[in-house]
């Protein structure tokens, strides 16, 4: 009786020693920020926009970057899409600096420029990510060259619409495109499991009725299919930036996800946590002032730690220099650029030239956009009349042609300009144009009639490209 008591006392402080043995294992292996085993964490990091009043995406990226760098990821394995004409820029009170919140520490510092100016691309975007060196055009040169058991995190932080994101350089992102891609990179099995965060107006519909279950890709977006995400740290909101600084500092989705991380040991919090703090935060206790985080894909990705894609450290800031307001001021996204320049002008100190050369272009952008706005509803009127044509079931793309989206998207700005980033909100219009049933030849008749009198200048596609 009494060997077999001391035997099973025995087999117990095997079985505990086992356990704990295994858990410190697996301490150890998050303490590195790298996926367990023989892999690698490799990341993509996105800013989609230029331009001093698009400030706030490049200052995202830029701390995306600080975030993985500290939390160990290596320089060769994150690549960076930036244009990089912000830190120089003459509006910019601290040259050389970038800053993603208004007691923030400069980001700007040792980031790699691996694709900026002209070679930020949608094309040279889906070469890295498919690991193609030989389809890259200029830049650095660096692609996604994972292996089977490899993690990926992108981020992307710009404009967007229905169906689309935006490119400094056209043509434009599309979704039925970026997830044949995905479906590529999932197909040449060169991945284990990919996260995507993503920050746009409209971002959910970049995925929803398109992105499978099953390819290992986990999403969460800063807003609904539907809605537009929103630029916060703005000149006179609360909190503003500091002084100086004409031009919103981040985004709210992305400033919510980037604190987060900088604040916490990410080894002890999952993907879905952090997924709900982001959430609760970019509600912004309104959704009128807030959107509806989403998440897509393949879910239970959600519950490893989020240190598996964006690394981990123990070193954290005593202070905590994230400012803690229960409502964040927000300036629409699609706004927030135009926002900027206006708060310029109204507190130029520059010369009466400057500041008239200032007034000229906003003058210029804002008859841009309300000539968008107008024809797009004179065509929408012709076309489907005052209603929008069969709602489609929820969940549902986009569209089912997305052909047939391309073609009117392109006849549209072959008569009345491009888009421009703003009137990327259209696409939708266009999308129910498609739904419909109109035809190439009646799009083609409204579209020119629409804008038979106006004059192009320089948003004429023949000098700044087609969006598609």
């Amino acid at each position: 009786m009494v060997s077999h008591l001391r035997l099973a006392i025995l087999i117990l402080f095997v079985v505990q020693l086992a356990i704990a043995k295994r858990l410190s294992l697996l301490d150890t292996l998050r303490s590195t920020g790298k996926p367990h085993g023989n892999s690698t964490t490799w990341a993509v990091l996105v800013a989609g926009s230029n331009m001093y009043g698009n400030y706030r995406h490049q200052a995202d990226v830029c701390h995306a970057y600080q975030v993985l760098k500290k939390g160990g990821l290596k320089d060769k394995n994150i690549i960076v899409f930036m244009y990089d004409d912000i830190a120089y820029d003459p509006y910019n009170p601290r040259p050389g600096v970038i800053i993603n919140s208004p007691k923030g520490p400069d980001v700007y510092a040792g980031v790699p420029k691996d694709y900026t100016g002209a070679n930020l691309t949608t094309a040279n975007f889906y070469a890295v990510l498919l690991g193609n060196a030989t389809a890259v055009k200029g830049g650095s040169g660096k692609v996604v060259a994972s292996k089977p058991n490899d993690k990926i995190f992108v981020y992307y932080s710009d404009h967007g619409a229905a169906g689309m994101l935006g490119m400094p350089n056209s043509p434009y992102i599309i979704a039925d495109e970026f997830i044949q891609v995905l479906k590529e990179k999932h197909a040449s099995g060169t991945y284990d499991e990919m996260v995507i965060y993503l920050d746009s107006c409209e971002s959910g519909s970049i995925f929803e009725g398109l992105l499978p279950d099953d390819m290992n890709i986990y999403v969460t977006t800063a807003s609904n299919a539907t809605e537009d995400s929103l630029a916060t740290y703005c000149p006179e909101s609360n909190p503003p930036p500091p002084p100086g600084f004409g031009t919103c500092l981040g985004d709210l989705y992305s400033v919510s996800w980037l604190e987060d991380s900088d604040k916490n040991d990410l080894r002890n919090e999952t993907l879905e946590q952090q997924y709900l703090k982001v959430k609760k935060r970019t509600r912004n206790t309104d959704y009128n002032e807030g959107s509806h985080v989403m998440q897509y894909g393949t879910l239970w990705i959600s519950n490893e730690t989020v240190s598996v894609y964006q690394g981990s450290t123990t070193k954290h800031s005593p202070v905590d220099l994230s400012p803690s307001f229960d409502s964040m001021g927000v300036v629409n996204q699609r706004d927030a650029d135009l926002y900027s320049m206006r708060q310029r002008y109204k507190k130029s100190t520059g010369t009466q030239q400057q500041k008239d050369e200032l007034l000229k272009k906003i003058k210029e952008i804002t008859a841009h956009r309300a000539h968008l706005d107008s024809s797009v509803n004179i065509i929408k009127q012709n076309l489907l009349g005052n209603g929008d044509g069969p709602v489609r079931a929820q969940g549902s793309a986009l569209v089912d042609d997305w052909g047939c989206l391309k073609f009117m998207i392109r006849t549209y700005e072959t008569y009345c300009g491009t888009l421009t980033q703003y009137g990327m909100k259209h696409t939708r219009t266009f999308a129910n144009i498609c739904n419909n049933g109109v035809t190439e030849r009646a799009m083609d008749e409204a579209t020119k009639e629409a804008c038979s009198t106006h004059k192009m200048g320089k948003w004429n596609p023949a000098i700044v490209g087609y969006s598609v």
